[in-house]
């Protein structure tokens, strides 16, 4: 297909911002591995680390204060790497419980996605799941309707997100440069730092994200004026770690994207 745009490639993150509204897989598995090993582990905390691999996750978890010191309470012990991976292990099994429940995509994804390809942009992907997770998530998404051309898991690189290293090995995947040229699309601060280290454009999207962290139906039940305030919070949130555009709702992606094509086709540098 003849290049329409500027833009050469959009990498988007998966839960949360192409399935899974409110990214709920994780972090229910999350919070069953750590109760069953009598650590009760709060939504809000359950989310702090949501977009790292995984195993990072649940290390920088068991490093905060307050579960370290329950760790401490509840085992006689401050938590180390043999408890890191005990319950990384144990994550890797019970998250496969979740994941094809939660792979439906998102409101918009797919008809977003059709529109980006008419354009002659391709469509990559990352995660903070590993290969044989991500697997089960894309082959249950599929047969929904929703496909990517590329998708890179943590484990194919020398360490997950924040880093830049698969979008650059998504890049090198899908033959597409200059890093400016390419939009990276995310639900929490680690895709935010993930697309900026990589030298991209970086979107943040708060509804279905992890940092609002609400289905459907809650926000649906939020007055305007609640929703408007956590919202609000998250905008500010992905603001501060650096993104150069945020959006309601990954419907919105496609104008972002013809704007940056637009401040692209006018040799514009960006905001990085």
């Amino acid at each position: 297909m003849k290049k329409k745009t500027s833009v050469t490639a959009v990498i988007f993150d998966w839960a949360g911002t192409m399935v899974d509204f409110g990214c709920m897989a994780p972090v229910e598995a999350l919070i069953k591995v750590f109760g069953e090993v009598d650590i009760e582990l709060t939504d809000e905390i359950a989310r702090r680390y949501m977009g790292m691999s995984k195993k990072e996750h649940i290390r920088k978890t068991l490093q905060l204060p307050e579960i370290e010191s329950r760790w401490i309470e509840r085992h006689d012990r401050v938590p180390g790497n043999e408890d890191v991976a005990s319950l990384y292990n144990r994550f890797e099994q019970v998250i496969f419980d979740y994941l094809e429940d939660y792979a439906t995509p998102v409101p918009g994804i797919t008809s977003l996605i059709d529109q980006l390809r008419q354009k002659g942009i391709a469509i990559g992907s990352t995660t903070g799941y590993t290969k044989e997770m991500a697997d089960t998530v894309k082959k249950a998404a599929e047969t929904k309707g929703l496909h990517v051309d590329c998708c890179v898991t943590p484990d194919s690189v020398p360490a997950g997100r924040p880093s830049p290293w698969m979008c650059g090995l998504v890049a090198m995947k899908l033959d597409v440069y200059p890093p400016n040229a390419i939009v990276k699309i995310g639900d929490t601060v680690s895709d935010i730092l993930e697309g900026k280290n990589a030298g991209m454009w970086s979107v943040g999207v708060i509804k279905g994200g992890s940092e609002l962290g609400l289905t459907i139906d809650q926000i649906e039940r939020l007055s305007d004026h609640e929703l408007y305030l956590k919202t609000e919070a998250v905008r500010q949130k992905f603001l501060a770690a650096g993104a150069d555009y945020v959006i309601d709702s990954i419907d919105q992606a496609g104008s972002v994207v013809e704007v940056i094509d637009k401040r692209l086709s006018l040799n514009e540098e960006g905001l990085r």
